[in-house]
């Protein structure tokens, strides 16, 4: 590495940047917390300051776990979140590994239709996957939630994992041959340790847009017992009042799961973005 890069200034420039976008990128997220232990009045009032002796309130979490099972949706979200990260990381990356281990007619253009996914947003077909999800059963649960997401997370993970397996030395896989070792052998226990900062980019990049969907619950999942966290939140939207305490309080609520797995894997992430970029 040139040895500018690693000079002190440098070295401070680039905390300073990253800390500055960090401080930007979660001052929305304070601004809920904050606003979420206050009196409707003081959230409008001033929105911007910290809850004091005359605007502290706890109504908003009151109400939050008093109306609706909150912990219910929590669970949903969770499940959902959680299955549909480990069916895109699991078949994502078999995908990619064998578009980045083996070269056969047509590779090129089957990279391409997996990769067509990031090109077009699966809403698109919302009609013909709600038919679909009535036709066989799956509507109002937790399953056609978890095919979808899954569906709509493989062609991001085929795009960025098939591109860090093909950095993965072919003297190691094929050393594991000759040792007798199996593809799924050396897929699991050779190839996916090496990539891990690409799947971690890729749960990253995925969880958030799960967690957070509202259209594919309201449309697949609206029964009470399947609610989603972000579809249950919205019982406390309405169309001449909105009760703004509990919306806060439960978006508080919900920011704190995404929160801790950013934390989690957050250098994996780093490093999975940096990859290659300095060499």
């Amino acid at each position: 590495m040139n040895k500018a890069l690693r000079s002190p200034f440098n070295i401070f420039a680039s905390h300073a940047i990253l800390l500055t976008y960090t401080l930007i990128a979660l001052f929305p997220v304070f601004v809920i917390l904050i606003n979420s232990f206050k009196t409707r009045k003081a959230i409008f009032r001033e929105p911007l300051s910290l809850p004091n002796a005359d605007s502290f309130s706890m109504i908003g979490y009151q109400t939050v776990m008093r109306q609706g099972d909150f912990f219910l949706y929590f669970q949903n979200s969770l499940i959902v979140t959680v299955s549909s990260l480990f069916f895109v990381l699991l078949f994502g990356a078999m995908a990619a590994f064998a578009l980045a281990e083996y070269r056969f007619k047509g590779n090129a253009l089957m990279g391409l239709y997996l990769a067509l996914g990031i090109m077009i947003p699966i809403r698109i077909g919302t009609v013909a996957i709600l038919e679909l999800m009535v036709a066989s059963g799956l509507v109002n649960t937790l399953w056609a939630l978890i095919l979808v997401y899954t569906a709509q997370g493989l062609p991001l993970a085929v795009f960025i994992l098939s591109e860090f397996m093909r950095q993965v030395s072919d003297d190691l896989k094929n050393a594991g041959r000759v040792d007798g070792l199996s593809e799924y052998t050396i897929f699991f226990r050779l190839v996916l340790p090496l990539v891990r900062p690409a799947m971690a980019t890729v749960a990253v990049f995925n969880m958030i847009p799960i967690w957070n969907d509202l259209w594919f619950p309201l449309i697949l999942a609206p029964a009470e017992n399947v609610k989603t966290l972000t579809l249950g939140s919205q019982v406390f939207i309405g169309q001449f009042v909105t009760d703004w305490n509990a919306v806060l309080s439960a978006l508080s609520l919900a920011i704190l799961p995404v929160m801790v797995l950013y934390v989690i894997f957050s250098r994996q992430l780093i490093r999975g973005i940096t990859s290659g970029v300095v060499k």
